[in-house]
């Protein structure tokens, strides 16, 4: 046997494992992969509420570390799109899981809020640029605003089942919990990660992103739609909890309450994965975003537990609906990913900039301008996208 036969057997074993490159477990691989960078997105109320009751972190301190963990993201995501092409993904991929395990469990053993805030920032710079890998290569697969909905489905899926036991598990076991979970889904994606394909960059660009090319405007449009959604809903769960707290609502309504909404969520990324575009893309963000909005200003009356909850899970279910969609407009724009990976870094930009700035405009709960102010950027960020979806559903009506 020659040096070359010998060197090819453990690759020539492995291939035989690699699953379909656009099938269902592709596809749930690389939401597992994306989910690993930010899975701490999908429990930041039980993050938040356990940095407060553990470690005595005030709503400032919190929000802080939250959002620093968001900013190192965004700065990840961003440093993605440089070097997508340039790069190994599934080396660097394996390297930034290690790394992302190693940062969640030095964070059991942290006390200070200063010191909390620069490790999680760091956690955030390598999930991040893990976020933005992961974003790049589901744009190689066929019909990425399903393999958006996988991933949008798997983060609510399992954020809800963190939302409903880790915030019980604080007052006994501290909020090591919180960063053990963090670190055993890390682990849980590093296993599969072997399975995957891949994904060369395509050579040829698309009919769409040819067409697109002559003017940036469609993809402005669409990074500023994604920021100011994932800000508006993001500023107001990090509260969540609080919000519930101020409005006479017990931790034994709300924990189960907001996991049945993260459940129920999964409903909207269901539909991507069903319809996909077959209804363009127009009608149903506007749709979303908007009912997103009116839901997000039902919650002023959170002192009725049946309100707080319906307008939790209805809010779920669209924000799990509408990401698929303006994350597939920037897939569209570019095949190679590039753009998905920098419409990654809009998203953790608005997911870190809406607990800040609800950080500064909570004070002493004052809840009901975090959601005034949530519903007006919801509003603006309806308007916005409005443009990149229609012209995408007419370039894809003249190819029909």
């Amino acid at each position: 046997m020659t040096q070359t036969q010998a060197q090819s057997m453990p690759t020539a074993y492995l291939a035989k494992y690699k699953v379909a490159p656009h099938g269902v477990f592709a596809r749930i691989i690389l939401a597992f992969l994306t989910t690993a960078g930010i899975f701490y997105i999908n429990i930041i109320p039980a993050l938040v509420s356990g940095l407060i009751e553990g470690l005595q972190f005030n709503n400032q301190q919190a929000g802080f570390v939250s959002s620093a963990n968001l900013y190192g993201a965004a700065a990840g995501a961003l440093s993605a799109v440089f070097l997508i092409k340039r790069i190994n993904w599934v080396k660097w991929s394996y390297c930034l899981l290690v790394g992302l395990i190693s940062i969640d469990l030095l964070c059991i053993y942290i006390r200070s809020a200063e010191l909390m805030i620069v490790i999680r920032g760091l956690h955030g710079l390598v999930g991040g640029l893990l976020v933005g890998i992961g974003f790049s290569i589901i744009s190689r697969t066929n019909e990425a605003d399903k393999t958006f909905g996988y991933l949008l489905f798997i983060q609510w899926g399992l954020g809800g089942l963190g939302i409903m036991y880790l915030p019980g598990l604080v007052p006994e076991f501290g909020t090591g919990a919180l960063f053990l979970s963090l670190a055993i889904f890390s682990v849980a994606t590093l296993l599969m990660l072997p399975f995957l394909p891949a994904y060369p960059v395509p050579e040829q660009p698309t009919v769409v992103v040819e067409q697109t090319n002559a003017s940036r405007m469609p993809l402005f449009f669409t990074l500023a739609g994604i920021f100011l959604f994932q800000a508006a809903n993001m500023g107001l769960f990090a509260y969540m909890i609080g919000l519930g707290r101020a409005s006479g609502l017990t931790l034994e309504f709300m924990s189960p309450a907001l996991a049945s909404a993260s459940w129920i969520a999964l409903l909207g990324a269901f539909l991507v994965i069903v319809v996909g575009t077959r209804f363009g893309r127009t009608m149903p963000l506007l749709v979303s975003v908007l009912l997103t909005a009116a839901c997000s200003w039902a919650l002023l009356y959170s002192q009725s537990s049946q309100i707080y909850l319906i307008a939790n899970i209805i809010i779920g279910i669209t924000w799990a609906f509408a990401l698929p969609y303006m994350f597939g407009i920037c897939s569209e724009l570019d095949k190679a990913g590039q753009l998905a990976a920098l419409g990654g870094f809009a998203s953790k930009m608005g997911l870190a900039s809406g607990p800040m700035v609800a950080a500064l405009l909570v004070g002493e709960d004052q809840y009901d301008v975090v959601i005034n102010v949530s519903v007006i950027v919801l509003i603006l960020c309806a308007i916005v996208v409005l443009k990149p979806a229609r012209l995408l559903d007419n370039i894809k009506s003249k190819l029909a």
